[in-house]
């Protein structure tokens, strides 16, 4: 006899629809899964076993074949367990037919018949459309921001058959006692001094600008960068469900409620492949951390000692605000729309070039080149962060707290948001042209710095966007000023790297 029931598959951060079709018949007894399952699918054979006769069920001992069709698409992971255990079921006339229809599932399988989480359960349940979808207890409250009130959380595969079989009630299962986690980000009142830094610090927030920030061990960088997502206002309704479908996939904790609504932030370690830091890899197409961080912060720690390759991977997510992972016969399209805050020393040993740098000008030089230009052509914000004064550390009054400067922040994108674009970073070049007129003396400013070759044509779009911000923060007024203009250039300055302007 055969059996039919949907259900659902990860791929990349997206949901495909999955038919899980069984077929039993005479014969000798065996089990074959086929479809382009991969191995977590094939294991399913035991799984399912175990659990159907935990579960008081009999088990056929006849020939079972299962297909996942479409069968182009690679099926992974183990959520087809619960939909394969339904079909056997189903097809051996252990429930009736008629109890499958305009039913899904998706869940992994104990041995003891119980039901367990899986990861990317958002996007899965997305693409199913019946009236019921079966999850796992501990899925329910992730699953119900995509089907709402059609999920049925079960823990046991004996409660589903005696729902869908026995006609009893679908089991009530308690919703869980969601306690939002409360995200403690640091305040920037805990830096002293650092007067530059900050100010480098909210314009990169207010604008969406990309920032790198120069300078010894122990200047205040980490600490800084650590600061920025407290200035960034909660995730919009949309940012909010995209981030969550992608921490979903990436299996990556979700919050108490089951929605991400602060800005993420990630700090992968400088030794992260590209694979990790772009996304990729060999079974399936996960999303790296560039995707992971999207509508947030990727903060990259010690810059200098990334793989060049790796950076160079990120010019094209940086510019578009997507990554496309693309492998043989597939390609993905994953978001990618960062503020990027990178952090690096001045040379190998940190000192660069002072009394106390023990590198020569090779080793220095050397090190200067591992960031390409195209790289740092896309930070729009630089800054060197000097090591602060006895006098600013112990004897200076606290600066102004995150919730002082994020409420100037908020204000800076709600203006970019006027405009057409999330923030001023955002804008394209028509778009700048209408929101960022320049008087004829920045006109002139931003004239000598392109004749001169200081700036290439992105770079003069940068300058013109990051003196918008520079002017909504001051007074936002519509034209923008030489003054404007002139502390955007010194900005794009790329600061001291072991004396060598590289």
């Amino acid at each position: 006899m055969l059996a039919s029931i949907r259900s659902s598959t990860l791929d990349g951060i997206d949901g495909a629809a999955v038919d899980v079709e069984v077929h039993v018949t005479n014969g000798l007894p065996a089990f074959t899964i086929v479809g382009l399952p991969d191995a977590s699918c094939r294991e399913a054979r035991d799984r399912v076993r175990a659990a159907i006769e935990s579960s008081d069920l009999a088990w056929p001992m006849q020939r079972i074949t299962v297909n996942l069709a479409p069968s182009g698409v690679r099926k992974v992971g183990a959520g087809l367990d619960v939909p394969i255990g339904l079909g056997i079921l189903a097809a051996s006339e252990q429930i009736p037919l008629s109890a499958l229809e305009d039913i899904s599932a998706v869940g992994e399988l104990g041995l003891d018949g119980s039901l367990r989480a899986v990861p990317g359960i958002l996007p899965m349940v997305d693409v199913l459309k019946t009236n019921r979808v079966i999850v796992a207890a501990g899925d329910a409250g992730v699953a119900a921001l995509g089907a709402g009130e059609r999920v049925r959380p079960v823990r046991r595969l004996r409660d589903i058959v005696d729902a869908v079989a026995e006609g009893l009630p679908w089991p009530h299962v308690e919703p869980p006692q969601y306690h939002e986690e409360i995200r403690n980000d640091p305040d920037l009142a805990d830096v002293r001094g650092q007067v530059s830094a900050r100010w480098g610090l909210e314009i990169a927030a207010a604008g969406g600008h990309h920032l790198l920030l120069v300078g010894p061990p122990g200047g205040g960088k980490t600490m800084l960068a650590r600061r920025l997502p407290g200035l960034l206002p909660d995730l919009s309704p949309e940012a909010a469900r995209l981030v969550t479908r992608v921490h979903s996939a990436a299996a990556i904790r979700l919050p108490g409620s089951g929605l991400v609504r602060r800005p993420p932030f990630r700090a992968p370690h400088h030794s992260a492949s590209m694979a990790a830091l772009v996304g990729g890899g060999s079974g399936r197409i996960v999303p790296g951390e560039i995707s992971v961080a999207s509508e947030g912060v990727l903060f990259l720690d010690e810059l200098g000692e990334f793989a060049p390759s790796v950076l160079d991977g990120l010019r094209q997510p940086l510019e578009e605000g997507v990554v496309r992972v693309a492998r043989s016969g597939v390609m993905r399209e994953h978001p990618a729309n960062v503020l990027l805050v990178a952090a690096m020393n001045p040379c190998p040993c940190g000192e660069g070039g002072s009394v106390g740098c023990r590198c020569g000008p090779s080793a220095r030089l050397r090190y200067s080149r591992r960031i390409s230009g195209p790289v740092l052509d896309r930070l729009d914000v630089m800054v060197h962060v000097d090591r602060p004064s006895p006098t600013a550390l112990l004897d200076s009054a606290p600066g102004e707290s995150s919730g002082e400067v994020s409420q100037r922040v908020a204000r800076v994108r709600e203006l970019a948001a006027c405009r057409g674009a999330p923030t001023n970073a955002s804008l394209s070049r028509e778009q700048l042209e209408d929101a960022a007129p320049l008087d004829a003396e920045a006109t002139d400013v931003l004239h000598q710095a392109l004749t001169d070759g200081r700036l290439s044509a992105r770079g003069a779009m940068r300058v013109r966007a990051v003196a918008r911000t520079i002017r909504d923060l001051d007074d936002a007024g519509s034209t923008l000023r030489a003054c404007d203009v002139y502390a955007a250039i010194g900005f794009r300055v790329r600061p001291p790297m072991g004396g060598y302007d590289a």
